[in-house]
């Protein structure tokens, strides 16, 4: 007889010869629960029903992973070089196909996919993240193509973002994006933090953001770190968005296609650096802390504001006149 047959019956019958199952359980040192499963597939079975019984399923689910979708899966990884993670969420906007990152990573290490490798600078400065939505708003503009430029803003809090594409980098198109950006951020903006480009320092730009109430707050050269997010999330469209499609579709259509993406972006897309939340959960579990327009236009006084020059030792010279907040 087996040795694990053995012991059950052994608690089986010393429960019968004392009745006394507390007794038999801190004696043989098992539970209740275990001692009661026993006695009841003894008293139905006899020493049969003492036997392990296979906890292996009656059925097994069909393979869920084809050969097309394994295909799509590895080509996605090959063309894109997304990991587990961003395959999943990728998946599910482009195909509605939903599986786990553990289904994922199976799919790759089978395949023998080498690990994405991912080469970072020694951090020589301290990250920063504004803990209120619309305190800081970074924006940039990145080329994509041959006459086509994305402008970005994003929020520091939030991660929030409004995008657009235009023809060429001017002020009027950088005067657009703004109004763009005041009527869809779903807060009110304080301060907009830019690159030292030309096209964020013209004098109608400029006159613009007073007329808002929004501060100018341009980064000194020489420090990307500063405006990390805008571009880390201009990396994030480079990877994720524009492979999808075709930029040669025209900026009406490229426009329309981007507005899918940034609401994809703002309300559906987990984000590692937000634990997981959407930048609209974000804003939504914070949703007390924002101020009103009616406080912001307040405390902005535009007497305290000067126009900003690109030259920045020009610009130096300029603050020691007129000093900024």
């Amino acid at each position: 007889m087996d040795r694990e047959i053995q012991q059950r019956l052994q608690w089986v019958k010393m429960y019968e010869e004392c009745g006394d199952a507390g007794l038999v359980c801190r004696r043989c040192g098992i539970s209740r629960p275990t001692l009661r499963k026993w006695a009841k597939r003894y008293k139905q079975c006899g020493v049969a029903g003492l036997k392990s019984q296979s906890r292996r399923p009656h059925s097994s689910p069909g393979n869920k992973v084809t050969d097309e979708l394994r295909a799509l899966i590895l080509t996605m990884r090959e063309k894109r070089n997304l990991g587990a993670r961003r395959l999943q969420t990728e998946l599910i906007r482009l195909h509605q196909i939903h599986l786990s990152t553990a289904t994922l990573h199976k799919v790759l290490s089978e395949a023998s996919v080498n690990p994405i490798v991912t080469y970072r600078r020694k951090k020589d400065f301290q990250r920063y993240e504004r803990p209120i939505p619309g305190d800081r708003v970074q924006m940039d503009t990145s080329k994509i193509a041959p006459g086509i430029y994305q402008y970005t803003a994003i929020d520091d809090c939030s991660r929030y973002r409004v995008l657009r594409c235009y023809s060429r980098r001017t002020a009027a198109n950088t005067v657009d994006f703004i109004d763009c950006v005041v009527e869809e951020m779903p807060f009110p903006i304080q301060r907009i933090q830019t690159d030292r480009g030309r096209e964020f320092f013209a004098e109608k730009v400029q006159k613009q953001l007073m007329i808002y109430g929004i501060k100018f707050r341009p980064n000194k050269p020489g420090s990307p770190h500063l405006n990390g997010k805008v571009e880390r999330s201009q990396k994030t469209d480079k990877s994720e968005f524009y492979p999808t499609i075709d930029v040669s579709v025209g900026l009406e259509e490229l426009d329309r296609l981007l507005a899918e993406w940034q609401h994809y972006y703002n309300w559906e897309r987990p984000h590692s650096s937000l634990n997981g939340l959407t930048p609209i959960d974000r804003i939504t579990e914070i949703s007390d802390q924002p101020p009103l327009s009616e406080e912001v236009s307040q405390h902005y006084q535009i007497k305290k504001e000067r126009f900003q020059e690109q030259n920045y030792k020009l610009d130096l010279q300029l603050r020691k006149l007129k000093p900024s907040l």
